[in-house]
């Protein structure tokens, strides 16, 4: 491309990488340095730079500030992303990538000009707001603000505030209830074929799979038993459009509203683009037929950010707190986790900002907030109940379905793509945690900021301040839960505890739960890893703490409950000054209240168990959750051994139609789908109801597509040996590696080792928990430059979708064994009586890992890689988690490296998936 003529910035620029460090003076010569020039250099004067905590990073020297590239285009281009790397910098700008590290200096200057350039143009789309931001910030001391003054006029006419810029939403009937429609096939194939649009290929696997999911909407035959499909769909299927087909059908027909889960934020993102095919962006009327839907922790609070920009947030933060009114002034949605804010944004700032911004405590004062009509939580709540389409995540459907606010919105047409993870999110849905976090939260909540603490944390008191003053029993309810929380940990409580000084009788139950924990810990304190242990044979001096801590726990419910009581009557027996909004905010007010009652009889039902016999239902265990050996919370632990117990009577029940997907919905053992164990962990037993169930297999050609390396001669334990093989894995592939690992000490270990030496060969290397960036960021650094690698955990094995030549080679460093934690012991003996026992337990947990890390590698058609291994001893009944017909190979590290950087090809002679039985 040719790039545009841009006049370079006249200020000084610092480039830093893995390869070295680069200085280019404000008068244009580019020289490379050592890391204690560099330091010293940004001391003396403000530099360019792009992404600080990440130079910080790799200089050694976290007080490093400058003026940051991507501050400065969040503050220009609002709402509007770039890969925060030179090339993705370069490419958001039109202005030319740099060839080597030593031209990205020159790079940073050029950019700094081109958004300057863009602020003093006449057609800036978001000129508007901007200069009013830009005195905020320039009081606040933006090392950007001086830079930009020049460049941005101000306006004829003064600027709206952002709160007074914002549009209301409005109230809308209630949606009527769906009409009763059954599809029939040609229907839904018809809509399908005008979804693929003409000329598409016809798959016939994605046309029985629609036609299949065609069935889930049907009119339902008795009260609590809904329609279940168990709906296995290979990679590559076509499964999205498959069943947007028919519940686009069916919305259309029966003016109902379909929900869409899914666990990752990716899958939401293709959900969106994929059905703008069967709905329109907007309908006539200007509403949206579909809408994306979280929790409310992932949408930006308007009256968390008026407290921050009137003085909440100082220094760093109150800076964060201008660049996101900015992007909320053009936001889509609010949303501020995985939405149209970049992901870099909150991790330039280093502390919890971003999360400060949302409503994490479910402190809302709904119609109580100045800014309620003007929501985007509320915004999103009231458009989902009239979307023919509702995207949302395993969790919200679940909590919606737990203690939604309004019944008429619950969802009972549900689709669950990624219907794998449907177990684990009903795991952490339906659990309860007694921990220290958990309950200063709620205090916070009853009794409001202590100690001239910041923020709008009012409290009951000052919530329902005009409710206690009409209402004398609800009053003195309030002021019995405030007293009563005193009794709740407080600031300080984690230093009390390893003093020996707790305050109260939860603190000084917590502190018999980490004396506990502590004295029967057997994995070694240095180990730096949380801690735990189970609740059998306890001291006497933590049972009779946790009888204290639950005659507190019952004196904080009480009142809650008395004032629950008081607010309903209200509602019932209206004074003369309860208007709409007042009546909207104790209504919000009393479902804040069911959740709390709801959590402290969780907590009581935890306690009372505590010195008695186990609940065969549930598994209980006391934790000390420690990060490199610094601890953050102490506290008792219950889950269920079968969550899918409370999910069937919760979600299932009162549904109509349920459909679990998934490419990996079975384990594929030895004797092929394992759908019984599906069936079990879809819920639908405890409703004793069969499921209909289907399988497609995947179109791709797995056999000359894909080979998997399991190289046999690294030695378990061996840093050393396991750093070189990655580092000439990736040198042999020339990038593009995901590595996975199942534990972060020893990925922060190999970074360290192979960073620098592959930097110097122009392979970037990124990882989690080692570069300050977000996991969703670093997916999309890794998606945009075919040359570099990522390394990471879990959440890459699930959450990473790379098609193309960005990922072709995948590489795990050992067989991705369980955690022997206590609940997975729990689960474990449980399995003992099924088929296959214990070890069948834990071989379907290995065999479904590595079955989504391997779907990592092969995306569409078009990809080829390699599956790597690095074990020893790779037991071949876990082959069968490979799709049929993929080659399998058992070599040498130094054969490995030859097969991949030749690239993928024919095996002669070697094992496949199909023939891991035979040859177990």
């Amino acid at each position: 491309m040719t790039e545009p003529a841009v006049e370079p910035l006249a200020l000084p620029a610092i480039h830093a990488s893995h390869a070295g460090t680069w200085l280019r003076d404000a008068n244009g010569e580019t020289r490379g340095c050592s890391k204690g020039e560099a330091v010293m250099a940004a001391a003396d004067t403000p530099l360019l730079l792009l992404n600080a905590p990440l130079v910080a990073n790799r200089l050694g020297y976290p007080d490093l500030s400058g003026l940051d590239l991507l501050e400065l285009f969040a503050f220009v281009r609002p709402a509007r992303f770039c890969v925060p790397t030179p090339k993705g910098l370069a490419e958001a700008l039109d202005l030319a990538v740099p060839g080597s590290d030593d031209a990205v200096p020159l790079l940073l200057q050029r950019a700094a000009a081109r958004l300057l350039e863009i602020c003093a143009s006449g057609d800036w789309a978001e000129r508007e707001g901007a200069w009013s931001s830009l005195q905020s910030l320039t009081r606040l001391r933006w090392p950007w603000a001086q830079v930009l003054a020049p460049h941005i006029k101000k306006p004829e006419r003064a600027e709206k505030w952002l709160f007074s810029r914002l549009p209301e939403w409005e109230e809308a009937p209630e949606r009527t209830q769906p009409q009763q429609v059954a599809l029939d096939e040609l229907a839904i194939e018809g809509k399908l074929e005008r979804l693929t649009g003409e000329g598409a290929e016809k798959r016939e696997g994605q046309r029985l799979f629609a036609r299949g999911a065609g069935g889930v909407f049907a009119p339902r035959a008795q009260d609590r038993r809904p329609h279940i499909l168990l709906a296995q769909a290979g990679t590559g299927i076509g499964k999205t459009l498959g069943y947007l087909a028919p519940a686009s059908l069916w919305a259309e027909r029966s003016g109902g509203t379909v929900w869409v889960s899914t666990y990752t934020k990716n899958l939401q993102r293709q959900l969106r683009k994929e059905s703008s095919r069967a709905w329109p962006d907007r309908r006539a009327d200007g509403s949206r037929p579909v809408v994306v839907r979280k929790g409310r922790e992932n949408y930006l609070c308007l009256l968390n950010l008026e407290d921050a920009l009137q003085g909440g947030f100082a220094g760093r933060p109150a800076i964060l707190a201008q660049l996101v009114a900015r992007w909320a002034a053009y936001s889509q949605d609010g949303d501020m986790i995985g939405g149209d804010l970049p992901g870099w944004l909150g991790t330039l700032f280093r502390k919890r900002g971003i999360a400060a911004l949302t409503d994490q405590r479910g402190e809302c004062v709904y119609a109580g907030c100045p800014h309620y009509r003007k929501c985007f939580i509320e915004r999103s709540a009231r458009a989902s109940a009239q979307a023919d389409l509702v995207i949302a995540n395993h969790a919200l459907v679940m909590v919606n379905a737990a203690r939604g606010r309004d019944h008429a919105q619950r969802p009972t047409r549900i689709v669950f793509d990624e219907g794998h993870h449907v177990f684990d999110a009903a795991d952490s849905t339906f659990s309860a945690a007694l921990t220290g976090q958990e309950s200063i939260e709620l205090r916070r909540w009853i009794v409001g900021p202590e100690r001239g603490n910041r923020g709008r944390r009012r409290g009951l008191a000052a919530r329902l301040a005009d409710v206690a003053s009409y209402d004398d029993a609800g009053g003195e309810a309030v002021e019995a839960a405030v007293a009563a929380a005193q009794d709740l940990p407080s600031e300080g409580w984690l230093g009390r505890l390893a003093e020996g000084a707790p305050l109260g009788p939860v603190e000084a139950l917590l502190a018999q739960v980490r004396a506990t924990t502590y004295a029967r810990d057997e994995s070694g304190q240095e180990a730096g890893y949380g801690i735990e242990t189970e609740t059998a044979s306890l001291p006497g001096e933590l049972v009779e703490a946790a009888g204290m801590a639950a005659q507190a726990l019952a004196a904080i419910r009480t009142p809650l409950m008395k004032l629950a009581g008081r607010l309903e009557a209200i509602i019932v027996d209206a004074p003369d000054w309860l208007d709409g909004q007042g009546r909207a905010r104790i209504e919000g007010a009393r479902h804040s209240l069911a959740w709390r009652i709801d959590l402290l009889a969780a907590w009581e039902a935890l306690l009372s168990r505590l010195g008695g016999p186990a609940d065969p239902d549930f598994v209980d265990w006391l934790a000390v959750d420690r990060n490199d050996a610094r601890e953050f919370d102490v506290g008792l632990h219950r889950h269920w051994v079968d969550p899918m117990k409370p999910f069937a009577r919760t979600v299932l029940e009162p549904a109509h139609g349920v459909m679990l997907t998934s490419a990996t919905l079975t384990d594929r053992g030895e004797d092929g789908p394992d759908w019984p164990h599906a069936v079990a962990r879809s819920g639908a037993a405890h409703l004793e109801i069969a499921p209909r169930t289907s399988q497609s297999d995947s179109p791709f050609d797995y056999a000359n597509r894909a080979e998997v390396l399991i190289v046999t001669d690294i030695r378990r334990g061996d840093i050393a040996g396991l750093a070189g093989a990655y580092a000439r894995l990736i040198e042999a592939s020339d990038g593009g590696v995901l590595g996975l690992f199942t534990a972060i000490r020893r990925m922060r270990a190999v970074h360290g080792r192979i960073a620098d030496r592959l930097a110097r060969a122009g392979l970037p290397l990124y990882a989690q928990h080692v570069d300050p960036i977000d996991t969703g960021t670093l997916t999309d650094i890794f998606r945009d430059d075919p040359r570099a690698s990522l390394l990471g955990t879990d959440a890459l094995r699930d959450g990473v979708d790379v098609p193309g030549r960005s990922l072709r080679c995948v590489v795990m460093e050992s067989v991705p064994w369980p955690r022997p934690t206590i609940l997975h012991r729990a689960r474990r003996a449980a399995a003992a009586d099924e088929p296959g026992g214990a070890k069948g337990h834990d071989d379907r947990i290995i065999r479904a890992r590595l079955a989504q890390a391997f779907g990592r590698l092969i995306r569409t058609r078009e990809d080829a890689g390699h599956f790597v291994v690095l074990s020893s001893a790779f037991p071949s009944r876990f082959l069968s988690a490979f799709p049929d017909g993929t080659p399998v190979l058992r070599l040498t590290l130094a054969e490995a490296l030859q097969r991949v950087a030749q690239g993928v090809h024919a095996v002669p002679g070697g094992e496949t998936a199909k023939e891991s039985k035979e040859s177990a």
